[in-house]
């Protein structure tokens, strides 16, 4: 088992929806826990939802990568450092509520690419 971490940015919209004028706001680690070894981790991203879009603010993927079960993130690194304790930690999704999701988003790709179709 590992952590699944996938890193995001998030941006609002000062603007309006016609004249949009999007500011970064900075962004999430979100950690995804028990993650077994052989899955597809881009079907686990999919999954996780964590990527939205509307007319006043969007999150989106930047990155993901795979660390083992004790990793922190630079944020709740510094509040152990200088706190003693991790008073906020990052968004946490544990694998066994997304499963269900990864096996159908991993079907879809399967039943697309046997009809000739990109999955």
């Amino acid at each position: 088992m590992a952590i699944l971490v996938i890193e995001t940015q998030y941006l609002e919209n000062y603007g309006t929806e016609d004249k949009p004028h999007w500011k970064a706001k900075g962004g999430t680690s979100y950690k995804v826990t028990n993650v077994p070894l052989n899955v597809d981790f881009n079907d686990v991203v999919e999954a996780s939802g964590v990527a939205y879009s509307n007319s006043f603010a969007e999150e989106y993927v930047i990155t993901w990568h795979v660390e083992s079960d004790d990793w922190m993130s630079s944020y709740e690194r510094s509040q152990l450092e200088f706190d003693g304790a991790i008073t906020h930690p990052e968004p946490t999704i544990d694998y066994g509520d997304l499963y269900e999701q990864v096996q159908v988003s991993r079907l879809k790709a399967e039943s697309g690419s046997a009809l000739g179709h990109e999955p």
